[in-house]
């Protein structure tokens, strides 16, 4: 289970935020056992978490991944998210949040979350989640997914508004690819890959990436997670 860290790698820094201080003392211990990750600080509310973000901005110290709860007093998750992907937009934030929550989710992806998690995920789970943050990529709870997919509100336009490029384009974002996986894949540069995906999310008039995500789910252009 303990991750291999490269040789010149730095390990991925993690912020947690969770009202329930044993969830955070949970997390932790599960990241201190492994090498690629480490925990480099955590709040028990979203106004906490953004105070401190700043203290870490102004010393050039921001974490990489913010594993985010969404149920939170004073300043919930969703708003804590919105705050920073706008005033740190190279903050990852995941989502975290039971089942019976999972509504909740869409709108922690439209505030710009990566990704989401159930509290119950597996100890392997969670630091998948926080790797595939690091590398720009989508990460869907399975059984999460399930639950949004059914209740995805359908876009205006269909996969026939996308030309074949991009609808090769949807099914690798669904994979979860960054546009690094996709460009790599496609023989195309990084540049066109990002135009691509941008251009597949404008014509569905998808929000992000894991909407696109869920969507291809729905539609039958990608197995059910």
């Amino acid at each position: 289970m303990t991750g291999q860290l490269g040789e010149d790698a730095a390990p991925i820094r993690v912020f947690l935020v969770d009202d329930h201080a044993v969830v955070r003392r949970g997390m932790r211990a599960f990241f201190d056992m492994l090498d690629d990750i480490e925990v480099m600080g955590e709040a028990g509310d979203g106004q906490s978490a953004l105070d401190q973000l700043a203290a870490a901005a102004a010393k050039d110290e921001l974490p990489d991944v913010v594993l985010m709860d969404l149920l939170m007093p004073r300043l919930d998750g969703v708003s804590a998210t919105k705050a920073i992907k706008e005033r740190y937009p190279g903050v990852e934030v995941v989502a975290l949040t039971s089942f019976s929550e999972a509504e909740r989710v869409h709108v922690a992806l439209e505030a710009g979350a990566a990704g989401y998690l159930l509290k119950d995920a597996e100890a392997d789970q969670v630091g998948a989640a926080v790797r595939a943050a690091q590398r720009g990529e989508v990460h869907l709870d399975p059984a999460v997914a399930r639950k949004l997919t059914r209740s995805l509100v359908a876009p205006q336009h269909t996969a026939t508004a996308l030309t074949p490029r991009e609808r090769e384009i949807l099914v690798l974002v669904a994979q979860g690819k960054s546009n690094r996986n996709i460009a790599d894949a496609l023989v195309i540069s990084e540049r066109t890959a990002r135009t691509h995906v941008s251009n597949v999310l404008t014509k569905l008039g998808l929000a992000s990436r894991t909407q696109a995500a869920l969507w291809a789910v729905r539609e039958g252009l990608v197995a059910d997670p």
